[in-house]
C-alpha cells in the first residue's frame, strides 16, 4: 500500500473508532428521544410543519435468524416462519400532499404494538385537541380509545377484528337498515358502504359507564360477500367522511417500502443496539429532509418518485471550481480562474512549487 494511502487509512480508522466511542457513550432510549426532539422541536416549527391528521403503525424490522448477536433482538414466528429483529413503532402527520414521521419508538420484535406504541399514544404533544388518529387492529384499545377522546379530544379511526361482537352487532344493524351506498372510492366499485349509529354500546370496556360514543361504518364487498367495520369517536361524521378519513392509512405502509427498499432502514452495520438506533435515527432524518424538500417549489417536480429513480436522473449543477493554497499556519482560497491569473504571471520556483496544486484541479 503506497503511503499516502496507508496514512490515509490510518486516520479514517482512528475517526471510525472515535466515532465508535463517541456512539457508546449513548443509550438507544437517548438517540430515539434525540430524533423527537429534534423533529417536534426545531424541524417542524422551523419549518411551519404542523399536522391535524395522524397515522399510528408499528413495522417489524428484520435480522438474521441465526445470529444471536444481535443485542435485545428476540424471534417470534408468523404463518409458521421464525424471524429475528426489532419493532419500529411510527406517528406520521399528514401534511399537505405528504406526510412527515412525528414520533417513533424502537422496541423488541415481540413486543405487542399496543405496548409498545401506548406511551406515545397517550402523551405524544403532536396530537392536539380535535386531531385525528388513524389506526390499524393492532391497536384495539377500548381503554385507550376512550382516553384520547376524554383527556386529549383526540378523535380515533380504526377497524374492528371480525371475531369481536361489536363487529357482527354492526353488520347485523347495517343489513337491517338496508341503506347501502355506494362506496366513495371510485376503485371499489363492488363495495358499499352504510353507517351505523350509536354504536359504542356494541363495544363496552370494563367501566362501560366511560365507554364513549362511537359510530360504525360498514363496509359490504358484494363481490365476495364479505364485511368490514370501522369505528370512530367522531359520531358527526357520515359513513363517506369515515371511510375516506381511513384510506389515508396506507400511506405510512408505502413510507416503510420506501424506508426498506431504498433507505436500507434495515441495513445494519452493527449487532450494538445503540448503533442499531443510531443508523435508524439517521435513515429517519435522511427521509425526513427528503420528504420536506420534495414539498418545496424547488423539489416538487421530484414529488412522486423513489429515490432511485431521482439518483438516476439527478444531474447535479455545474459549480465554479476553487482553489486552496496553504503554507504553515497560512491559506487562500482562490477561484479557479483567479488562480491562473495568479499562476500566469508568477515565475521560476513559485510558479514551480504550484505545479502540484493545478496539477490536482
Amino acid at each position: 500500500m503506497p503511503k499516502s494511502e496507508h496514512s490515509l487509512h490510518i486516520r479514517v480508522s482512528e475517526a471510525d473508532s472515535q466515532f465508535r466511542h463517541l456512539l457508546n457513550k449513548h443509550k438507544k432510549s437517548e438517540l430515539i428521544n434525540g430524533y423527537n426532539q429534534c423533529v417536534q422541536a426545531h424541524i417542524m416549527p422551523q419549518m411551519g410543519i404542523e399536522a391535524n391528521i395522524h397515522i399510528l403503525d408499528c413495522t417489524k424490522l428484520e435480522v438474521e435468524l441465526k445470529n444471536e448477536n444481535y443485542e435485545e433482538s428476540s424471534v417470534v414466528k408468523e404463518d409458521g416462519k421464525a424471524q429475528r429483529g426489532y419493532k419500529l413503532s411510527t406517528l406520521r402527520g399528514i401534511s399537505g400532499d405528504s406526510g412527515i414521521i412525528e414520533e417513533i419508538r424502537f422496541g423488541t420484535m415481540k413486543e405487542h404494538d399496543l405496548e409498545l406504541s401506548r406511551d406515545m399514544i397517550l402523551n405524544s404533544p403532536m396530537l392536539k385537541p380535535m386531531d385525528i388518529l388513524i389506526n390499524d387492529r393492532g391497536f384495539l384499545s377500548r381503554e385507550v380509545i376512550n382516553e384520547l377522546k376524554i383527556r386529549r379530544s383526540v378523535d380515533t379511526y380504526i377497524p374492528l377484528r371480525k371475531n369481536m361482537l361489536a363487529f357482527a352487532d354492526a353488520v347485523s344493524l347495517a343489513i337491517s337498515s338496508n341503506k347501502w351506498k355506494p362506496h366513495p372510492n371510485k376503485k371499489r366499485k363492488t363495495q358499499k358502504i352504510a353507517l351505523v349509529s350509536d354504536a359504542g354500546r356494541m363495544w363496552e370496556s370494563e367501566q362501560p359507564d366511560d365507554d364513549v360514543p362511537l359510530n360504525a361504518c360498514v363496509v359490504w364487498d358484494t363481490k365476495d360477500d364479505e364485511y368490514y367495520v370501522f369505528m370512530t369517536t367522531d359520531t358527526s361524521k357520515t359513513a363517506k367522511q369515515i371511510i375516506q378519513t381511513y384510506e389515508l392509512r396506507p400511506e405510512i405502509e408505502e413510507d416503510y417500502r420506501q424506508l426498506k427498499d431504498f433507505w436500507n432502514l434495515e441495513d445494519f452495520k452493527s449487532t450494538k443496539i445503540n448503533v442499531i438506533a443510531f443508523h435508524i435515527v439517521c435513515t429517519l432524518l435522511g427521509y425526513l429532509m427528503f420528504q420536506i424538500y420534495v414539498g418545496t417549489q424547488e423539489g416538487n417536480h421530484w414529488s412522486g418518485k423513489s429515490l432511485p429513480v431521482i439518483m438516476k436522473k439527478f444531474v447535479p449543477p455545474v459549480k465554479p471550481k476553487s482553489v486552496i493554497v496553504y503554507s504553515g499556519l497560512y491559506f487562500a482560497v482562490f477561484p479557479f480562474i483567479d488562480f491562473l491569473h495568479i499562476y500566469s504571471s508568477l515565475e521560476g520556483e513559485v510558479r514551480s512549487s504550484l505545479d502540484s496544486v493545478l496539477a490536482l484541479v
